[in-house]
């Protein structure tokens, strides 16, 4: 499910209806706004949050820059996307780094909201920005939690301190001297969480803090709760002064309602966001970039960031000097087709370009498929990928055969490939090519 996929096409059909009108008048603004708070409501946005937003979005709205202007429609999506980003930002969004290492995260929250998990997704994000972590085990209460931040601690290559189940306080401050001692320059601890919010819980964490002086404490919540999450940061927040809240789960929240009403509630930025099972699956948080892709204009920013993870500029050049040349080979299908399953889900990619969302509605890609054109090419000889016009009738029953699927197949991917080259040739002699690339 692409992110915030229910009230995105809610926001577009609302939008679409004044953008194809010349003009505006202040009842059209007015009724549109009504269906964006109710569009809101049933994200699930917090009630007061919703109604705030549609009142400083309104006034904006029906000012007399909009009324006069050639495009009200585009001028109104302009302030609407304006408002969403100033909703949910922060000026403190980015994670702290303590001028004296070791940088401490405290990383809190309800059992089941995806924390131990995200305390190893964290250490694999900053150890790939050069950082050197290191996971603290003081979860001593859940049965195999220990053993789990182990699991992810290995997944991420990072060191796990572990005490087995003494205090977690003392092991808290034990793992800071470990840390200098060893050189490690960012310190997560993983702490005990509960079914619920308990006093027990909350002094055992305030115990923590008091020891250890975190830089950071985020809060792991699980985005498909809802208002439910809201509360809990609410919470936790009266109680232990967050500096910032992780949200779980993003991917798989139709609704949105708890990353957009967080920060208002909370006075609290969302810092990062889970978007996937994978190791690498974490973002941060940008709100400019969640809001565009919110109102269907894509995250291109973001989409060129999974590609320069996925891609080097070498690689980039290589390829666009074969669609230059005409040189295209199934051998180069295949690498990119790496490329692409190193980016992450396929439908998120497609949701992050511009009026994509909007077109593909209802369609999903099936990522099996890939899995499938990877058979079959592996089933081609040397000479088969680098020259595909010499793959006749004979040829395709043997790469069906060796693939495990049908000639009908192999010819559906025979010609894929040829439109993908014809497409690319089209491509190169327009303005934009090498700014694709």
């Amino acid at each position: 499910m692409a992110l915030f996929s229910s009230l995105s096409e809610k926001f577009n059909h609302i939008f679409s209806k004044l953008t194809k009108r010349g003009k505006l008048t202040e009842l059209e603004i007015k009724e549109a706004m009504r269906e964006v708070r109710i569009a809101l409501l049933e994200a699930d946005v917090n009630y007061m949050v919703a109604k705030k937003f549609v009142a400083d979005t309104t006034e904006k709205a029906i000012g007399e820059d909009v009324m006069k202007s050639l495009t009200p429609g585009q001028m109104v999506i302009k302030i609407v996307k304006d408002e969403l980003t100033k909703l949910i930002s922060s000026d403190n969004q980015k994670l702290q780094i303590a001028s004296n290492p070791p940088t401490v995260i405290m990383m809190c929250g309800l059992q089941g909201a995806g924390k131990t998990t995200m305390c190893g997704k964290l250490a694999y994000h900053l150890k790939k920005s050069g950082k050197k972590p290191l996971l603290v085990a003081c979860d001593i209460y859940r049965p195999a939690a220990i053993n789990q931040l182990q699991v992810v601690g290995k997944s991420a290559n990072v060191e796990v301190f572990e005490r087995g189940t003494q205090n977690p306080v003392k092991t808290a401050k034990q793992s800071i001297e470990h840390a200098k001692k060893q050189g490690y320059d960012v310190v997560i601890i993983d702490t005990a969480g509960r079914l619920h919010i308990n006093q027990e819980l909350m002094q055992e964490l305030k115990d923590i803090k008091k020891e250890v002086k975190p830089t950071e404490i985020l809060l792991v919540v699980d985005a498909m709760t809802g208002q439910d999450a809201v509360t809990i940061a609410e919470s936790f927040n009266n109680d232990l002064d967050i500096t910032g809240v992780v949200l779980t789960k993003l991917d798989g929240d139709t609704r949105g309602g708890a990353a957009l009403s967080i920060k208002a509630i909370t006075g609290k930025p969302i810092k990062f966001s889970g978007v996937g099972e994978k190791i690498g699956d974490l973002e941060p948080f940008y709100p400019d970039r969640i809001a565009s892709r919110i109102l269907g204009m894509g995250d291109v920013l973001s989409l060129i960031e999974k590609a320069q993870e996925a891609v080097t500029e070498e690689e980039a050049k290589k390829l666009e000097a074969k669609f230059r040349e005409n040189s295209f080979t199934f051998e180069d299908y295949l690498t990119q087709m790496e490329s692409l399953k190193k980016m992450g889900n396929i439908n998120d990619l497609i949701g992050m370009i511009p009026g994509m969302a909007s077109k593909m509605k209802g369609i999903t890609i099936d990522e099996k498929q890939l899995a499938v054109n990877k058979a079959i090419i592996q089933s081609m000889t040397k000479e088969e990928r680098l020259n595909p016009e010499i793959i006749k009738a004979s040829r395709r029953k043997r790469i069906a055969e060796g693939s495990g699927t049908t000639i009908q197949q192999v010819n559906t991917l025979l010609k894929q490939f040829e439109q993908s080259k014809e497409m690319m040739k089209q491509l190169k002699n327009k303005k934009g090519f090498r700014r694709m690339f």
